[in-house]
């Protein structure tokens, strides 16, 4: 069920669909560096991206991946799927609340969310949908900004919020990784860096 905040979330990235790329031109380059390649590279078979936005990860797949990806905003979807055309990548682009997702279970191999948890409302209950998604000895690949290994950047982090979460519901201290080690997953790799700002984790389903 769309609630009244979804809607107006949903409403103020399709506000900034057309001009998302360019104002995260600087944190792609100086900030994420490599991420996006970092986790795509390890995506394999069956393959769903939750948030995909405007699509940047998809030039990072391999060619074989097959790709689904899941996306709230029709204006950001949009953009992603002219990306996907003008790549020739062949994928399923589809409206979806990565809340609540429209997909069976253990129906992939891979589940990718890059940038993204920190602005989905509840995103325990999307990290819930992705693990029921992904298959029994599937590869769960995060990305995300959290809290500061630096204090003096973690109460930074904590006063931007005031602004952030009521306009645009965006999160700097949640640590979603948190919540994957607690359902005993193994994982496979790990990086923090940028002052412990930007953290991604491939994490292993036990397969029984």
């Amino acid at each position: 069920m769309t609630t009244d905040r979804d809607g107006r979330l949903r409403r103020y990235w399709d506000r900034h669909a057309e001009s998302y790329d360019r104002q995260m031109g600087f944190a792609e380059r100086r900030v994420f560096r490599d991420t996006r390649a970092w986790i795509c590279r390890r995506a394999s078979g069956d393959v769903l991206e939750i948030a995909v936005g405007t699509g940047l990860n998809l030039p990072h797949y391999a060619p074989d991946v097959r790709l689904t990806a899941v996306e709230w905003s029709p204006r950001m979807l949009a953009v992603a799927r002219r990306r996907a055309a003008d790549l020739g990548r062949d994928a399923d682009l589809r409206l979806g609340d990565a809340q609540a997702l429209d997909l069976p279970d253990g129906s992939f191999d891979s589940v990718v969310c890059t940038f993204s948890l920190c602005a989905i409302p509840d995103e325990r209950r999307a990290l819930d949908e992705m693990r029921r998604v992904l298959r029994p000895g599937g590869l769960l690949l995060l990305a995300d900004h959290v809290p500061s290994t630096a204090w003096p950047v973690r109460l930074g982090q904590r006063l931007a919020e005031v602004v952030t979460v009521p306009m645009g519901g965006e999160h700097f201290l949640r640590h979603p990784a948190d919540q994957v080690r607690a359902w005993g997953w193994t994982v496979e790799a790990h990086d923090r860096f940028a002052l412990g700002v930007v953290e991604r984790v491939a994490a292993r389903r036990p397969a029984a």
